[in-house]
């Protein structure tokens, strides 16, 4: 016996699921643009010759890497508060875990492109007097964000998935509208088709439109 597929009771609660879209655009953006920026950060006290810079973002780098995401949420949500007695909201708690754990893989996507770098272009700029900062702001980096735009790419794809995860501390994201809606109308597969279509047409459309911005800055510099 097939299954009969009915769109139109879910298609009428759509604004419900939208809701949920936008909670997770607002919580995958924030933290993707402040994982960037504490990615580079920690991919540079990782690279310092200082141990007092490099262990800690060693530490943190590998301890957020190799632990599950859930797990990490559910301390930051749930242990803290016991253990420091510091309480977040569950849109802070989501923000600071995924912030953190894309962070630590973004510190490496930044090492390995800056350390791609080949050294000519290290010696050329300190040839002609540039301090280190400037170096790295003026030559290194803009080169290598080139190279890394792929792994950004795949890495800020699987951040847009993982907001799926915080739904398990009832923040109100897609996947916690999906399963309110599933409980409501006993319609789950039909609900949870749309979830993934929701999914596919943003990051497909997101990846459709980085490669064309990286197209034209490769026919700009020809």
């Amino acid at each position: 016996m097939g299954y009969e597929w009915d769109f139109s009771l879910v298609l009428k609660y759509s604004d419900v699921l939208f809701e949920g879209f936008l909670g997770t655009l607002r919580v995958g953006i924030v933290s993707l643009i402040l994982g960037a920026a504490g990615g580079l950060l920690l991919a540079l006290m990782r690279m310092s010759r200082h141990r007092l810079l490099s262990w800690p973002a060693i530490a943190l780098i590998e301890f957020f890497r190799t632990t599950p995401l859930l797990i990490q949420l559910f301390w930051i949500y749930f242990a803290l508060p016991i253990i420091i007695g510091v309480n977040f909201d569950a849109y802070t708690a989501c923000i600071i875990t995924l912030s953190v754990n894309t962070s630590a893989f973004f510190a490496e996507i930044y090492r390995a492109g800056i350390q791609s770098m080949e050294r000519s272009q290290w010696e050329g700029g300190k040839a002609i007097g540039m301090t280190q900062v400037a170096l790295m702001r003026r030559i290194i980096l803009p080169q290598a964000i080139r190279r890394m735009v792929p792994a950004f790419l795949e890495r800020s794809f699987e951040l847009m998935k993982g907001t799926t995860n915080v739904s398990a501390i009832a923040y109100g994201d897609l996947l916690y509208r999906a399963l309110e809606l599933s409980a409501r109308l006993y319609r789950p597969i039909e609900i949870l088709t749309l979830v993934a279509v929701f999914f596919f047409t943003m990051l497909t459309l997101t990846s459709i439109l980085i490669r064309y911005i990286e197209n034209r800055l490769d026919s700009a510099r020809l």
